[in-house]
């Protein structure tokens, strides 16, 4: 009784769940995004695509990648803006002017209020701008409209309540607020005809559709004038209109319109079929109020009460959200008798009309839905159901149905995976069907594909995959599981399996494998090899659906030849279940992606269409910044700074494309080119030198745009800059001239060295030489003296041999006297004084200052002392003195002995080396 209670409210609940339209893709914009205030009072566009917001804090400017807020002097609220040309126009509170780019991009203010002459402001605000068709810009208050053209203003002050104006069929017209519509001439104002139906009504807006006025009011819906005639809108969505109180009327198209609403968000109107969607808080737009809306290029802007919103009108792809969460994360999807079916983790839902319904009984988690032989059949926790509108009917308690496949060459006979092995399905004749467990297989099976109608491939969540072999055609046990363990086999956990065109293919942690049947061995499948990390969410006979496993998150589709494109729709990526997504191809050109809180319907040879025909926009650059400061992007060469250049921002953007991201090329000393998604694009450390950066929007299937390009050079550092290569260049061309004037002092006193090592060596060859002379001169010398001396001692010695023969034959002489005559004379030759004056000559030639040294350390020697010193210095005997003193060889020892007490000589030193060496 208690889960019939449970199931029952969970009904009551799911019942209560409004359905909800296809809708495009709605990007909100919150405060925390644009830093303003809440409000948002106007937008207008540029022809480039940059949005301009008349907010509560300032004027709001998006480029396509930031915002920012841009304040007025006094920090009023503006109420109003609209880009013409390259101005923006605001109105405030007693103010309003324009703004203009500066050359970093930046907005500054220029006032217009000095120009009004003689008119006095009233407390006004100024809530709209209008371009004439004259030229003139158009600023309405409620009291009055200033006209401003050629730096001169003009006021019309009206007597009534300016609630809007218009120029319609070349007239400009005037609402004046609840008493009805005027036409501005001159400085009168004329009541319209049939006015009757406005009296007592609030205009609000008013806009041209199909060459007739489309009047808006606060709280009584739209009348059309034609000109002469006023008649209330006859439309079904008339009524909602005045039931959620009109705001803001907006052009879509030649047939489509948009509704602002105060209570109920944005209106979409078809005026050919009549049927409207609704852009609200229930279908994705964060705020219920709309205070301005506008259309430029499929791109619908919303400036709301609390926030702004973006949607792509003409968007290939459109989703369904569930917000109540009542339906869950989607699963598996299927058409079924012309209605759409949802299994979810809550369970089983369809579409009756725009209407989402629970089936009841189907409470628990779906893994599957499969129109299978006429049936639509569910794998569901609690087992297998046949699944209708009003029925959820029980074919087998085997729990878990994952997936299940038609047994090839077998007709009505399936197999499914569950949690507890295989299943096998066999639908009989009575339209009834007969499941039985498959023996032998006890496993959870999450995937299988036949390879062939006896062999089975099965994957387990976390156990790997099998190849399993039956006999014969019954599928009532499993003959031979085979497992694979070869070095290069994939890892078993999360294992993908697929039969793709006859191929056995596998994916595991991102890597593709095939089975060869011909080795029995797993290898790596190299067709997917550029789909390396993605994992395969659908495939028929000419193409394939991938979808990102990183953060990426972006669908491509593909035939693998080359034709492919890529879905980066923001919602789409934003809401894709990891391991649980799913692609289901309803017909030729539909197809269903399974989401978090919803599904995505995708329309793929429109998608392909569009895609090939969309002519994608060319971005802008908006700044360069360095670490210091910014540069213009409208220079013709920027200019950075080496010091500051560490760190290089580029920021470009590409406001008319929704969702944009970008290809870049780096061209110069370092190269870079990659695809990116945010048009802030930075580089580090650059080395100095000249660069060119190109930068394209690139399309859903990767296709750019024609490239924008911006020349930068970053300067040399400092130690490379011209002045220091001049310095360097004399540091050099110094060094040199330092070097080789060092070489040439090094050169020329090697030169002086050498000259004077040559002249030393010619000197001491030349000393030698001499000293050599003079050592033959002295050693001639010696010799002459030697032989000298030696004639002398010769003369004296045979002289005295005669004086003592004539001594000793004294008697024999007659006369005496002729003796003494004969040893007078021989005593006189023994004592020649010129045999020692040659002697002393050339014994002073070779011993100079023999004498005087000796006279004077000893001054009291004789001559016969120095005439016995100069014989002991020739080294000469005491026997070879005795004849040249002329005494005897004992008077030569007495004459030593005397010489010796002289010259204060012990008596153990020799005489003869004292004399050598003196």
């Amino acid at each position: 009784m208690l889960l019939r209670f449970i199931s029952i409210i969970f009904l009551l609940v799911c019942l209560s769940v409004n359905g909800q339209q296809l809708l495009p893709p709605i990007q909100n914009y919150q405060l925390l995004d644009y830093k303003g205030g809440t409000k948002n009072w106007d937008v207008s566009v540029n022809e480039n695509g940059e949005l301009f917001v008349a907010n509560n804090k300032g004027l709001l400017h998006y480029n396509g990648e930031q915002w920012t807020l841009n304040k007025l002097p006094n920090n009023t609220i503006i109420r109003s803006v609209k880009s013409i040309g390259d101005r923006v126009y605001t109105g405030s509170y007693e103010e309003f002017g324009y703004w203009t780019k500066n050359e970093f991009g930046e907005l500054g203010y220029t006032s217009l209020t000095h120009l009004i002459k003689d008119h006095t402001f009233t407390s006004e605000e100024f809530w709209e701008i209008f371009p004439s068709s004259e030229g003139r810009v158009m600023f309405r208050s409620f009291s009055a409209i200033y006209s401003y053209a050629n730096d001169k203003i003009t006021v019309v002050d009206p007597p009534f309540v300016v609630s809007d104006f218009i120029e319609f069929k070349d007239k400009l017209i005037v609402a004046g607020g609840s008493v009805g519509l005027f036409e501005v001439k001159d400085d009168s104002y004329v009541p319209l005809p049939d006015q009757d139906l406005l009296q007592g009504k609030t205009i609000n807006d008013m806009a041209i559709f199909k060459g007739k006025l489309l009047i808006g009011t606060k709280l009584s819906g739209c009348f059309m004038f034609d000109g002469q005639k006023l008649s209330a809108w006859s439309t079904p969505i008339n009524n909602e209109l005045k039931e959620h109180q009109l705001n803001k009327i907006t052009l879509l198209g030649d047939y489509l319109l948009g509704f602002g609403t105060i209570k109920n968000g944005m209106y979409l109107y078809d005026s050919e079929s009549g049927k409207h969607r609704i852009l609200n808080r229930e279908s994705g737009l964060q705020n219920n109020t709309v205070l301005s809306s506008l259309l430029f290029k499929d791109l619908l802007w919303l400036g709301l009460d609390n926030g702004i919103a973006r949607a792509s009108l003409n968007n290939p792809i459109t989703y369904f959200t569930d917000y109540t969460g009542a339906l869950g994360m989607v699963y598996d999807i299927a058409w079924y008798n012309g209605k759409l079916f949802l299994g979810s983790n809550t369970g089983v839902f369809y579409f009756e009309g725009n209407q989402l319904k629970f089936v009841n009984g189907s409470q628990g988690h779906v893994w599957d839905l499969d129109v299978i032989e006429g049936d639509l059949l569910c794998g569901h926790t609690r087992g297998t159901f046949k699944v209708s509108e009003n029925s959820f009917e029980l074919m087998s308690e085997i729990a878990g149905g994952y997936q299940i496949i038609k047994v090839p060459n077998q007709s009505s006979t399936y197999v499914q995976g569950t949690y507890n092995g295989l299943a096998k399905f066999t639908k009989l004749k009575d339209g009834t069907w007969n499941v039985v467990k498959i023996e032998g297989v006890d496993d959870p099976v999450k995937q299988l594909c036949f390879e062939t109608p006896d062999i089975l491939w099965t994957a387990h969540p976390y156990k790997g995959f099998s190849r399993i072999h039956f006999k014969g055609t019954g599928y009532g046990t499993a003959d031979r599981i085979q497992k694979f363990e070869q070095q290069e086999a994939p890892s078993e956990y999360n294992v993908k399996l697929y039969n793709i065109k006859n191929h056995i293919v596998l994916n595991s942690e991102g890597n593709w494998y095939t089975y060869n049947p011909i080795g029995d061995k797993i290898e790596r499948f190299e067709e997917f090899k550029d789909y390396r990390n993605k994992e395969l969410l659908f495939f028929d006979e000419e193409y394939f659906w991938f979808v990102d496993d990183n953060e990426q998150k972006a669908i491509i589709y593909t035939d693998l030849k080359g034709d492919s494109l890529m879905l980066t729709d923001l919602p789409l990526r934003e809401r894709l279940a990891p391991d649980s997504q799913n692609l289901v191809k309803v017909n030729d050109s539909t197809s269903y992606i399974t989401l978090i809180d919803g599904f995505a319907k995708v329309n793929a040879p429109i998608l392909k269409e569009i895609s090939k025909q969309e002519e994608l926009p060319v971005p802008s650059f908006i700044v360069l910044k360095d670490q210091e400061s910014k540069h213009s992007v409208m220079e013709g060469n920027i200019e950075v700074p080496f010091r500051y250049s560490q760190s290089i921002t580029i920021e470009a953007a590409s406001p008319q494309y929704i969702y944009p991201h970008y290809y870049y090329k780096l061209e110069g000393p370092k190269e870079y080119s990659r695809y990116v998604e945010s048009g802030s694009i930075n580089f580090q450390n650059l080395p100095y030198g000249e660069y060119t950066f190109k930068i394209a929007t690139a399309g859903m299937d990767n296709t750019i745009s024609e490239f924008k390009q911006l020349n930068f050079t970053i300067s040399p550092p400092w130690y490379f800059s011209w002045w220091s290569l001049f310095f360097y260049a004399a540091l050099g061309f110094l060094a040199i001239y330092l070097v080789r004037r060092y070489n040439r002092k090094k050169l020329e006193r090697k030169h002086r060295e050498l000259e004077e090592r040559l002249h030393h060596e010619q000197q001491e060859r030349l000393d030698k030489m001499e000293k050599e002379e003079l050592a033959k001169e002295v050693k001639q010398k010696q010799n002459e003296l030697a032989s000298t001396t030696l004639n002398i001692a010769r003369k004296n010695e045979m002289i005295l041999e005669l004086k003592n023969m004539l001594v000793m034959n004294k008697d024999k002489f007659s006369n005496s006297q002729r003796y003494r005559s004969f040893i007078k004379k021989l005593n006189s030759s023994i004592e020649d004084t010129e045999d020692w004056r040659r002697f002393e000559v050339n014994f002073k030639e070779l011993h100079e200052d023999f004498f005087e040294r000796l006279l004077k350390s000893y001054p009291s020697l004789t001559p016969k002392d120095l005439k016995l010193c100069a014989y002991l210095k020739m080294n000469l005997s005491t026997k070879e003195i005795a004849p040249l003193m002329g005494i005897t060889v004992r008077g030569v020892e007495i004459h030593r002995y005397r010489l010796r007490k002289k010259l204060d000589m012990d008596s153990s030193d020799n005489l003869s080396n004292f004399l050598i060496t003196f």
